[in-house]
């Protein structure tokens, strides 16, 4: 194949690396696709090709280092040493004196850094129109939107210009254009990768997002930038597990009728009918939620302590360079002079009663999957009316933020008239490893190509299903088994999915006595003298076994079980005294298909 040819997803390249391929080439690929592509909204700097190609020819060995010639951009209001920082804003520069820890990590992993793409000025909007340079063309249909604030960097993937970028997402911004553009948009867990080194928005819900063409590329990226970093105030160690297969069995929180709005446009809502039936389609079950809770959450977000929050961040600069600010953007961040610290404290008290309102929902469901923005709008809707149309397009990530959710935007079905739609993936913190595992086979089940290059999406490799150093690997039998009404007790814990294998037929299935809901319990006997059980096995962080443990009552234990094929990990069994008016229930071969037979 081609150079002119190749796609930049990582495992194309890095097959082609294998080969012979020289980064130093692509380096000259990159910029002969940017200058093809004639879009000069899209990047505000340039490394430089000649630096960049130093940086290729200077790779060494790529032995331990991950992203070993892979290209990328970083938007531009995050620093790199030695180029200007604007934050869409000429008069708001300056030259950056040292990178920020999430570049830093990804140039020490091996990835060339291409240049700093536009956004919407400080960062603020949806609709990636909001800025001085010349407003980057969706990758699709330049009459579109390209959707923000990280406008430049989907739109830099979706054209296979680069093969990753970062982002930032504070209130859909890693997101939206992801779903504009066709990418996959990773908005991890708060504090998951340093916002050092960001000009801020809002520094308390501010993430650094990753834009590629793949789910397996993007978490790649946020596993060698993720980390804690002590200089950072907001950062906390957050652990990125490997991605390796998912639950058989997930419940996927749908939004009511009431709650899944689409502006009239009936072919948007197709297109995430058609997604949810790839949802379905993998053996998930679609639960529908109360979405009323979200949506007042997200209401908060520009009428609330985090307008003027954006004001602070900036607060210096605005006072005494106002016009210096296009005119939007300056009214919205503006807005909050008026604002008193009683007004502050009142959006916290209602956030804390609207978190406390959603929390149960997540007892009864492993992620909510919701269109990633309702319709698209056009340049001319924004020319129009900057605002209601930019506010529409956080329909569905204003929210995610400011309940310190994990977010994944994915390619979803395309609508009738050829424009991506998308599918938006959410679950607690900590969740960004399942996210990625499922939004991957969610993906593949579209049928897509990567963003607009026209190349088709990479075969996702088998996942290990092992348990990684500090994990514990446990087996399954009851409530907590995927699906069931205990399972969020493993995931809330951390845990994630390995395999799904019966035990050797040494066991019997007991449905203990005593009050409702009926519990089950393991028994093992001599060797072939009962049956083989289905079991899930799941690898769960050491440091949260022994909570798990604790909770465990009698006369349940944690014990060693064997399975079917050969291991034996911890698991759920029982003591002989539960034996007392407990059901043999081995018959049905396993907890659900005993509580689907019988409503148990």
């Amino acid at each position: 194949m081609s150079l002119e040819a190749l796609s930049f997803d990582f495992a194309t390249l890095r097959a082609a690396y294998a080969d012979g391929l020289d980064p130093v080439a692509v380096v000259d690929e990159v910029h002969a696709r940017l200058e093809a592509a004639g879009d000069p909204g899209i990047f505000i700097a340039l490394a430089g090709r000649g630096k960049a190609r130093a940086a290729a020819a200077a790779l060494g060995d790529p032995a331990g280092r991950p992203l070993w010639g892979i290209p990328f951009a970083v938007k531009d209001n995050i620093d790199v040493a030695g180029m200007p920082t604007t934050a869409g804003c000429p008069d708001y520069a300056y030259l950056a004196a040292e990178t920020a820890p999430a570049v830093a990590r990804l140039q020490e992993a091996g990835a060339i850094l291409i240049g700093k793409t536009n956004l919407d000025q400080f960062a603020t909007g949806l609709v990636g129109v909001r800025t001085p340079y010349p407003v980057p063309r969706n990758a699709f249909d330049p009459a579109i939107v390209p959707g923000g604030s990280s406008s430049g960097s989907a739109v830099s993937v979706a054209r296979g210009i680069v093969s990753f970028a970062l982002g930032t997402d504070t209130a859909g911004s890693g997101r939206v254009p992801a779903g504009l553009n066709n990418v996959v948009g990773l908005k991890p867990t708060l504090g998951a990768v340093s916002t050092r080194g960001v000009v801020p928005a809002c520094r308390t819900l501010d993430c650094v997002s990753v834009f590629a063409l793949a789910v397996a590329d993007a978490y790649r990226v946020l596993e060698v930038c993720a980390g804690y970093d002590p200089a950072d105030p907001y950062s906390r160690p957050v652990g990125i597990r490997p991605l390796g297969p998912v639950a058989p069995k997930l419940r996927i929180g749908i939004p009511d009728p009431a709650g899944l709005v689409f502006g009239g446009d009936r072919l948007s809502e197709a297109a995430f009918r058609a997604s949810l039936g790839d949802v379905a389609g993998l053996g998930a079950e679609n639960v529908e939620v109360d979405f009323s809770g979200f949506r007042k959450v997200a209401q908060l977000l520009y009428g609330g302590p985090w307008v003027a929050e954006r004001y602070q961040a900036i607060r210096t600069f605005l006072d005494q360079n106002g016009e210096s600010v296009i005119p939007v953007t300056r009214d919205i961040i503006q807005s909050a002079r008026s604002m008193q610290a009683a007004d502050v404290f009142a959006g916290f008290y209602r956030l804390a009663e609207l978190r406390r309102a959603v929390e149960p929902i997540w007892s009864r469901i492993d992620m909510l999957a919701v269109p990633t923005y309702p319709r698209p709008r056009s340049v001319a809707d924004l020319a129009a009316d900057p605002i209601r149309p930019n506010s529409e397009l956080g329909t569905y990530t204003n929210f995610v933020n400011l309940l310190d959710l994990a977010a994944l935007a994915v390619p979803g079905r395309f609508r009738a008239d050829g424009f991506p739609s998308g599918v938006t993936l959410i679950a607690p913190a900590g969740s960004d490893g399942l996210l990625a595992g499922f939004g991957e086979r969610l993906h593949e089940a579209a049928g897509l190509t990567l963003g607009a290059t026209g190349h088709a999406l990479p075969e996702a490799p088998d996942r290990t299903p092992q348990a990684q150093a500090g994990e514990t690997e446990l087996a399954v039998v009851g409530a907590h088994l995927s699906g069931m009404a205990l399972n969020h007790e493993l995931t809330s814990r951390g845990a994630r999915y390995l395999r799904t294998v019966a035990t050797v037929p040494d066991y019997r299935l007991f449905a203990l006595a005593g009050a409702p809901p009926a519990r089950p319990g393991l028994l093992r006997g001599a060797p072939g003298s009962g049956h083989a059980i289905e079991a899930e096995v799941w690898a769960i962080p050491d440091a949260a076994v022994g909570g798990l443990v604790a909770a465990v009552p009698p006369p349940l234990a944690i014990g060693t079980v064997r399975l079917a094929d050969g291991t034996a990990p911890k698991g759920f069994t029982m003591e002989a005294e539960g034996l007392a008016g407990a059901e043999d229930i081995s018959r049905y071969g396993g907890w659900r298909a005993f509580a689907e037979r019988s409503d148990a």
